[in-house]
């Protein structure tokens, strides 16, 4: 019996930034429905004002009903959770985080990312403290976690098995910037994408576009990109479908929903003849 692949989603950071306004948003839109708009063009939104300060049940459930029945959020976990010395000691602000009305997004909750500071080192035992107060349920929501780590001393072994134990993702991170490592450490598969261009009208080239196209469709079948760098090279968990988040983010963001809809539409099953 041969599984299905996961479902792909291909997103942006956020839906309210004002160079949309003259290169992806009609003139004149107001800007209460931009959401509106940009959830029918995209199939995920990765929500980042959630990391600078708590929200409201109100606001969740807004964004829940403004947008299609099968769109769906990640939401980028508060800061206070994962912006400190010392990470075992987080479980209040994680607490907080979750009682602020994430529950509110219902069946259209992603994953939630936890990003670390650059300068964050990996230590195994704090680490392992932190993954051990994620919770894998949120009322009757299975939690899905992605880990955004930025330093580059999470790029080992240690780290990777330490991921695979707690079942939870590692962000594959596009950029010269940050540790870029595709190792798959959970159940599904989380990307940013941070390398677009402005002067590329699709924010990365057509070839790059079909190249992240193929990625995702590697990823959902089970496999692994030969492509992209790994720690672990010769060992995968499995070989299970997965779930697949793409988020241009980044970069030249005023060319990241192009980016987003020229990869939805290279994904695209092609029309029957």
């Amino acid at each position: 019996m041969i599984s299905q692949p996961g479902r792909i989603r291909v997103g942006v950071g956020g839906w309210t930034y004002e160079p949309w306004r003259d290169n992806f948003y009609p003139p004149g839109l107001k800007h209460d429905a931009e959401l509106a708009y940009a959830s029918r063009r995209l199939t995920a939104i990765e929500i980042n004002a959630t990391y600078y300060r708590l929200q409201s049940p109100a606001s969740f459930a807004k964004w829940r009903d403004t947008t299609p029945d099968d769109f769906m959020f990640a939401v980028k976990a508060s800061r206070y959770s994962t912006n400190r010395k010392v990470l075992a000691e987080a479980g209040e602000a994680i607490e907080r985080f979750f009682a602020s009305g994430i529950a509110e997004l219902g069946s259209k909750l992603g994953p939630v990312v936890w990003q670390f500071a650059p300068t964050k080192k990996f230590e195994p035992d704090d680490f392992a403290a932190f993954l051990a107060l994620l919770p894998p349920q949120l009322g009757s929501l299975r939690l899905r976690h992605a880990m955004e780590v930025r330093h580059a001393s999470f790029n080992c072994a240690e780290y990777v098995a330490l991921a695979r134990q707690y079942g939870v993702a590692t962000v594959f991170a596009d950029s010269d910037d940050y540790p870029s490592f595709a190792d798959l450490t959970g159940d599904f598969v989380y990307a940013r994408l941070m390398k677009t261009s402005a002067e590329i009208d699709t924010g990365y080239a057509a070839a790059a576009i079909a190249g992240w196209s193929e990625a995702a469709t590697t990823w959902s079948i089970g496999g692994a990109p030969e492509a992209l760098p790994r720690v672990d090279v010769g060992r995968q968990n499995d070989t299970l479908p997965r779930d697949v988040f793409l988020f241009f983010i980044s970069g030249a963001k005023e060319r990241a929903p192009a980016a987003a809809m020229a990869t939805i539409a290279a994904l695209a099953e092609p029309p029957l003849s």
